[in-house]
């Protein structure tokens, strides 16, 4: 049997044992492995004797992809992105950030509930985690929007939606595996990240308002807050937005430049990387929860949550890799690129059809395994069909240089991974949100929900139609 094949059946026998309810990062680990023993085996042509040779070397290579892949400085991130939102919630912060979106944009159709798409949307920007920031906001929002007549499935559904804008705008945990992942620049893709996920909340918030002015007795607005009232609300909300402008000016501002004390060169490059710049939003953000008066139990739950989600993630990175390791042994990735460039349609039909793809299997997988199990495979596809990695803006399908397009459909799977946290069955934000609050059901969550999803078909046809959108930004760098 070929290597290809041999990848086709491992593959299909893991996408198996995902549906019948294996965990990913088990799933992926055991079928890499078992995939690298059958093609070392046929290797030795399946002779008996030299089973024990294959199994040995299958195991040692299984065994260097977690430690090789994990020791990387930049996957340090994630911890730190995530640290940053659950100090800024024990710091009280998520709060002020809430009372002051209530204030300044309650007074419009659905107020309240577009006030906790663009609280989410501001939290998001502290926050490396979707889960975390539909667990804060299920706590805060919810209780505020059932006071004044909100229905309590659409109150979830708003915060559950609001949820994902924390995998776009950075500091985003999925977008630095998807930058891992791919080798490419993790500074050009967060900041990346920022206009369309201002975009995204900006359309959950017309989304709203289109809702409260259709839909008879949908939430009445917020009013009565003076000049005065809203200007009070600022400053307590102030250190959210203090932080972000830090980690952007730390990582993106160039010093002037290059000028020399004696023979030692000072400037000429960025002030720091994204994971110094992420460790010192931490700091920052724990200064002020120690301000604000964080006792030591809030602390240790902080560094609690940051560790069970951290693991959690690094765990199905470290099963996936190995997949993947048995996957460039296959040599699966190539044959579906040559396969996908060789089909007789329009690439950017081929790419509709792959998002639409990512859609449907988001449906049964969480959104960092199916981007960790699929992007081997599909980016160099995607990187094919814009003529490869190193092709110049003039000469490519898309109209973008290679690198550029790493970005843009970076952003793109990103945002369908959003799509998919809040997609039934295993929609993760809505189990979150309803974990959260006992007075309601999964299946409530998920009916509050579905109106987004016109949002979220709209946010993605508009982010392919008009590149620019995710572009123009990075560019800037």
């Amino acid at each position: 049997m070929e290597p290809i094949e041999i990848g086709l059946w491992v593959s299909g026998g893991m996408v198996l044992l995902v549906v019948l309810g294996m965990r990913v990062a088990f799933a992926a680990g055991l079928a890499g492995l078992l995939g690298l023993i059958w093609i070392f085996w046929a290797k030795f042509g399946y002779d008996p004797e030299r089973f024990g040779k294959a199994l040995t070397i299958a195991v040692k290579t299984a065994g260097q992809v977690p430690h090789s892949k994990i020791s990387t400085q930049t996957l340090s991130l994630i911890p730190t992105f995530i640290l940053i939102g659950y100090l800024a919630y024990y710091a009280g912060l998520t709060r002020a950030l809430f009372e002051a979106a209530k204030r300044w944009v309650g007074w419009l159709p659905g107020g309240l509930a577009v006030s906790t798409v663009f609280a989410t949307a501001g939290f998001a920007a502290v926050s490396g985690a979707s889960v975390a920031t539909s667990a804060v906001f299920a706590r805060i929002a919810i209780p505020e929007m059932l006071k004044i007549g909100y229905d309590k499935r659409f109150a979830a559904g708003v915060v559950a939606a609001g949820g994902t804008l924390a995998s776009l705008i950075p500091p985003s945990a999925i977008l630095v595996i998807y930058a891992i992942i791919v080798e490419q620049d993790v500074g050009k893709l967060l900041l990346a990240g920022f206009i369309p996920g201002a975009f995204s909340a900006l359309v959950y918030g017309a989304l709203i308002v289109i809702l409260a002015l259709t839909v008879p007795n949908f939430g009445p607005p917020v009013k009565g807050f003076s000049w005065r009232q809203r200007f009070v609300a600022l400053p307590p909300a102030l250190p959210i937005i203090a932080v972000v402008v830090i980690i952007i000016f730390f990582v993106y501002n160039p010093m002037p430049e290059s000028w020399y004390i004696g023979s030692w060169q000072v400037g000429g490059d960025a002030w720091g990387t994204p994971t110094e710049g992420g460790a010192i939003g931490a700091f920052i953000v724990f200064c002020m929860a120690l301000v604000r008066g964080m006792r030591w139990r809030q602390f240790r739950e902080a560094l609690l949550e940051t560790a069970k989600l951290a693991v959690m993630i690094f765990t199905i990175i470290w099963g996936v890799l190995i997949y993947v390791r048995f996957l460039g042994f296959a040599n699966l990735p190539q044959a579906f690129s040559e396969w996908i460039t060789g089909l007789d349609q329009s690439p950017m039909l081929t790419l509709v059809l792959i998002l639409l793809a990512y859609a449907v299997l988001g449906m049964f997988m969480d959104a960092i395994g199916m981007l960790l199990l699929t992007l081997p495979v599909v980016y160099p596809a995607v990187m094919a069909l814009n003529g490869g990695e190193f092709v110049s803006a003039a000469d490519s399908t898309f109209g973008m240089s290679g690198p550029m397009c790493a970005v843009w459909f970076g952003i793109l799977v990103v945002k369908m991974a959003e799509f998919c946290l809040i997609t039934p069955p295993i929609g993760l934000n809505c189990f979150v949100v309803a974990g959260v609050r006992s007075d309601l059901r999964v299946q409530d969550v998920f009916y509050g929900v579905s109106p987004f999803f016109i949002a979220d078909a709209i946010t993605i046809a508009l982010l392919v139609a008009f590149p620019a959108i995710v572009l123009w930004l990075p560019g800037q760098i």
